[in-house]
């Protein structure tokens, strides 16, 4: 055996090591989950809407939440961006991102903390990726209004899992207590709400239909920008819902 195969092998025996991968990343020539059930994800996915994102992300900052393996922050990096940060609550993940981070030589900072605890990073980034996140969380309307309140400074990428009605309906303002019809329509905005498994996942807790979605994003205080394919979103900063009061953060002891 020469010193590239050596090298290669050893590599391989790292990647392996470091498994399961959730994301398939590239590594030195090496597919991390080649045998993936949605395919060559996250690549696929992010082919389809990386246009949205600026080409050069020179001198702006970056916050990847639950960035898993790391596939988006590597990207983001790749575009020039200045700082860029990975958390994620699972720290086999973020042993994977360090690892294929450094393999390529890209600095960028991991930390093992969950969306509740943004408030701690006390900074607000150019650039917030919540992708493939808010469907495993109990309290996901909480989630996105910290992200409005303490991180997203200009620009947010989006994406949750969607199930149901996919029609955006119009709606009044107002209606009266009497009304009982509206919420049979199937395009009314509703989460469905999973209380054992979806997918054999238990962690798959609220799934929206689209109108419930982009509701629940508006309300947060966001703008849709741009909607380049089905469940992924560009949001900007707009105003919260008059009724939203800002959440309070209090650091476990």
């Amino acid at each position: 055996m020469d010193a590239r195969s050596g090298r290669g092998e050893i590599l391989k025996q790292e990647i392996e090591r470091l498994g399961p991968w959730f994301q398939n990343m590239r590594i030195g020539g090496l597919e991390t989950a080649p045998g993936h059930f949605l395919g060559d994800y996250p690549n696929f996915k992010w082919e389809g809407f990386k246009h949205i994102v600026p080409d050069d992300l020179a001198g702006r900052s970056v916050l990847d939440i639950g960035c898993n393996a790391g596939f988006y922050t590597m990207e983001m990096k790749r575009r020039n961006a200045g700082r860029v940060v990975g958390i994620d609550s699972d720290a086999r993940y973020l042993a994977q991102a360090r690892f294929a981070a450094k393999h390529e030589g890209l600095d960028i900072e991991y930390r093992q903390m969950s969306v509740f605890e943004v408030p701690q990073l006390k900074e607000r980034f150019d650039l917030v990726i919540f992708m493939g996140v808010l469907y495993h969380l109990r309290h996901p309307l909480l989630a996105l209004d910290l992200l409005y309140e303490h991180v997203v400074g200009d620009m947010m990428l989006f994406q949750c899992l969607q199930r149901g009605d996919e029609r955006i309906p119009d709606l009044r303002e107002n209606y009266d207590f009497s009304e009982w019809l509206l919420f049979d329509r199937p395009d009314y905005p509703k989460l469905f709400f999973v209380e054992e498994r979806y997918a054999s996942d238990p962690t798959n807790w609220f799934l929206p239909n689209k109108a419930a979605m982009e509701a629940m994003l508006r309300s947060a205080g966001f703008v849709i920008r741009e909607n380049p394919e089905r469940e992924v979103y560009l949001l900007g900063r707009g105003e919260r819902h008059y009724a939203v009061e800002p959440p309070s953060f209090v650091k476990g002891g």
